[in-house]
């Protein structure tokens, strides 16, 4: 993420119950700045300018150009929650696997939730915006260690992946869907269980991810990992 800080006073609608405002504003000028701006006056910069994120749907913001991947999540449905924010802070590709921001992710709980309180005090009515349970759950995809060291077989996974080519294009064209040719087999094992849990809000990738259990996910990401 990133932004130019205009001013570290909130508006009214304090944010304890989330994490620490103060850090937060902190978190945002060292972290932050570089591409966003928030507070008064803030302007569209290499970022969206974030006042009023909550509730906001993801690539809307007038005059700024996103990238393909985040218009398509929009488009999608994708709004800017407690949770999505907490899930696209922990991890960006997570949400959006084509995401521009260059940010490699907070792992930090307490960090997320102490930014996320900062960006809540530029909303609208941040008073009104219902708290976490637990207030700082983490939220990219729920994954055991297990999952991820997963191994599939290509092979298997190219008979499996039949249905995935009926939208998704074999040789990496993008006629409309985004290409999953040659992506590092975690960041679609991460992105299919976003799905799986709802974090990505896509009702057809939802029903598809629900039907594949950990292994066979593990089997597709080997198998389009070695596509070119």
């Amino acid at each position: 993420m990133a932004a130019v800080l205009f001013a570290l006073g909130t508006l009214p609608g304090a944010s304890e119950e989330i994490g620490d405002a103060a850090r937060g504003a902190d978190l945002f000028a060292r972290q932050c700045k570089a591409c966003h701006q928030i507070g008064e006056g803030a302007k569209n910069r290499v970022g969206p300018q974030l006042n009023r994120i909550f509730g906001r749907r993801a690539g809307s913001v007038e005059g700024f150009t996103y990238s393909r991947s985040m218009a398509r999540m929009g488009a999608d449905g994708l709004t800017w929650t407690l949770q999505t924010l907490d899930a696209y802070l922990a991890n960006p590709k997570a949400l959006v696997s084509g995401t521009r921001m260059n940010y490699r992710g907070m792992a930090e709980p307490e960090a997320r939730a102490a930014l996320l309180a900062y960006l809540r005090d530029w909303s609208d009515r941040p008073q009104d915006i219902p708290e976490p349970e637990p207030t700082a759950r983490k939220t990219d995809p729920d994954l055991a260690p297990e999952v991820l060291a997963l191994r599939g077989d290509p092979d298997y996974g190219d008979y499996l992946a039949s249905e995935c080519q009926t939208c998704h294009q074999a040789d990496g064209s993008d006629q409309g869907i985004p290409s999953i040719t040659g992506w590092p087999e975690e960041d679609f094992v991460i992105a299919m269980h976003a799905y799986k849990q709802k974090l990505r809000p896509h009702p057809v990738m939802q029903m598809m991810a629900s039907r594949l259990n950990d292994e066979e996910i593990a089997e597709l990401a080997a198998y389009f990992a070695t596509l070119k």
